[in-house]
């Protein structure tokens, strides 16, 4: 394999692995100052004991989230510093800010939450928690800001001397509709999978008995976000496609191996086609439904890939523009089905659980277990649609992704340091887990373990002491 393949597998990897902890940690921060506000506001143990055991789960996967990403922005200058040079300007520009300002934000009150439980009055302990919520959106925003840029590049001009891309309108960088898009889908999908753990490790301490307290009301909350949370999505996936559409129409093609422009165009519901993905043989779809989604209207005209083709050999040159279409079909299928089935578990489970009843049956534990990993995985196939069906380009016809790398690393060094990264990220993926499967083991603590009654001066309000 060439150091390009190998580069690109690479940040694949590290950006995937990445990524198991982003949207649980988005998610989690606001589920997790959701419980601690309902304490404050009713004082009942139940959500004290919910704030620490789920807080203890957040905290672990923060720590992993902030160690491979600090990882993952290194490859910019050693594996891509051909891209770093030619778009640096401008790329570097959010990503700065979301270090400077979001995770400074999040990382300084996130502290104050750890080491202000007996410090810090009460209303102040609780507004810790939410900055540091409030600052992880902050850092969504601007690394998605960045993102937005490479599907679509606004605000810069071309300085020809230098040969790169050079910043005109941070404004524009920020608030394009690519980067709002993105933004406003990926954070309903971070809610949707912090739901479905709060479910899952909600509904295995209710089937292992080991809480009947705090486990139904979160199961409850989990089951909630779920749902809402797949409202959004499904809501802002349906404008994003649109954008997408009209910025990067074979991007759209591509995921549904539309070959052949089309008006009335149906949206596939099953595709085969020959192995080498240049064409259609079977298909089975909704008519009309690509049209409707892709452009608001039953009747809209969808470009297909093959004139596509032909107009990008025109525009920037003769060359092969067409994505994998297997990988580009497949991934935005199990995006959409993964998170489908895990809003149909969530409302299954409630439907069983209305009247206060429990929900029973063998169904049950599997479809819960599966809960935390159904929209975990959606999340993972929409970004391998989203960065895989953007290709050849690295940042949407300016530079491909071949012209990105460096040229002085070997494919060897690549290989090397790959290795090396994935045997860390396996020690690391064993000590996770080993440390939430030993605190979901252990289960929420009792309130005498959380709660410390000061009655100093007379008064009566409880303190937390500390619990990590």
């Amino acid at each position: 394999m060439s150091s390009l393949d190998l580069a690109r597998w690479q940040f694949a990897i590290t950006t995937l692995y990445h990524f198991i902890f982003v949207p649980i940690t988005i998610g989690m921060a606001f589920m997790v100052a959701g419980l601690q506000t309902a304490w404050v506001r009713t004082n009942k143990d139940k959500y004290l004991r919910a704030t620490k055991f789920f807080g203890k789960l957040f905290l672990i996967n923060f720590a992993m989230g902030v160690v491979t990403g600090i990882v993952q922005e290194f490859q910019f200058g050693m594996n891509w510093s051909s891209y770093s040079r030619f778009v640096g300007d401008i790329f570097g520009a959010p990503l700065a800010m979301e270090g400077l300002l979001a995770f400074f934000l999040e990382s300084t009150f996130l502290g104050l939450w750890i080491f202000g439980w007996d410090r810090l009055p009460k209303k102040m302990h609780l507004a810790t928690i939410w900055l540091a919520a409030v600052g992880t959106l902050f850092s969504a925003f601007f690394i998605l800001a960045a993102n937005a840029w490479m599907q679509h590049p606004v605000g810069y001009k071309m300085n020809v001397e230098r040969g790169r891309a050079e910043l005109t309108d941070i404004f524009k960088v920020l608030t394009q509709n690519t980067s709002l898009a993105s933004f406003f889908h990926t954070i309903p999908s971070a809610f949707l999978t912090a739901g479905g753990v709060l479910a899952g490790v909600s509904a295995w301490l209710i089937v292992k008995k080991k809480d009947n307290e705090v486990a139904p009301t979160t199961l409850k909350l989990g089951l909630v976000t779920v749902l809402i949370s797949f409202i959004f999505v499904g809501i802002s996936g349906d404008y994003t496609a649109r954008v997408m559409t009209t910025q990067q129409p074979m991007k759209m093609a591509a995921a549904e191996a539309l070959y052949d422009t089309k008006a009335g165009a149906p949206f596939s519901l099953f595709t085969l086609g020959t192995l080498d993905g240049s064409k259609s043989t079977f298909q089975i779809g909704l008519p009309s439904m690509l049209s409707f989604m892709s452009t608001g209207d039953f009747n809209g005209v969808v470009e297909g890939i093959n004139d596509l083709e032909a107009k990008y050999d025109q525009t920037y040159g003769v060359g092969d523009y067409t994505p994998n279409i297997p990988i580009a079909y497949w991934s935005f299928r199990f995006m959409i089905g993964l998170g489908a089935l895990a809003a149909f578990f969530a409302l299954l489970t409630l439907w069983r659980m209305r009247r206060g009843g429990k929900p029973t049956g063998k169904w049950f534990l599997p479809s819960m277990v599966s809960m935390p990993f159904l929209p975990l995985f959606a999340n993972f196939f929409g970004w391998i649609f989203t960065e895989n069906a953007r290709q050849p380009w690295a940042v949407f016809g300016l530079i491909k992704t071949a012209d990105g790398v460096s040229q002085v690393v070997s494919a060897g060094m690549v290989a090397t340091t790959m290795i090396g990264f994935t045997v860390l990220y396996g020690l690391l993926a064993v000590i996770e887990f080993g440390l939430i499967a030993r605190t979901i083991q252990v289960g929420p603590a009792p309130s005498e373990a959380v709660l410390n009654i000061n009655s100093t001066g007379g008064d009566s309000d409880r303190t937390l002491t500390m619990a990590y």
